[in-house]
């Protein structure tokens, strides 16, 4: 009979408090966080992935194409620049889809949020499509632009 008596007492214990007390302050958290949170979160994110990525990656300014005339371009630098949040994801560079190493003709600059790519000394063969691939974790997001070199 000691065997029984602690097995009927814990279903007893335990389901009228699941049962009543659970669903109702949970339905009431529910209805007070949707008001207020609802219109800023994109629907399709369940909330939960919220707590993982407070900061979702973005760039807050995109590249934009810059456009030289090959008289002014020669011997002239180029600088693309974005603005990217977080400041901790990390930011690399490509010219038509290859990866650009840091080189007396490529700077890149990275100053807080801020991140410029600088070509030195531009040349017609300079001329391309650039890419900033951003980069926090397993997300990555790209901004392109081109360099466009006019020939007179």
């Amino acid at each position: 009979s000691d065997a029984k008596t602690p097995k009927e007492e814990t279903p007893k214990g335990i389901s009228p408090v699941k049962a009543k007390k659970t669903p109702s302050p949970a339905d009431a958290e529910r209805r007070k966080l949707r008001p207020g949170s609802g219109g800023e979160k994109p629907p399709e994110e369940p909330p939960f992935t919220y707590q993982l990525k407070a900061v979702p990656l973005k760039f807050v300014k995109e590249m934009k194409d810059i456009v030289l005339t090959e008289a002014e371009s020669v011997g002239s630098s180029a600088i693309f620049e974005v603005l990217i949040s977080p400041s901790t994801a990390i930011t690399s560079w490509m010219k038509d889809g290859s990866n650009i190493r840091e080189s007396p003709k490529h700077k890149f600059i990275a100053d807080g949020k801020d991140r410029k790519l600088h070509i030195i000394d531009v040349q017609l063969s300079d001329a391309g499509e650039y890419t900033c691939v951003l980069r926090l974790g397993n997300k990555e997001k790209t901004s392109t632009a081109k360099l466009i070199v006019e020939g007179i």
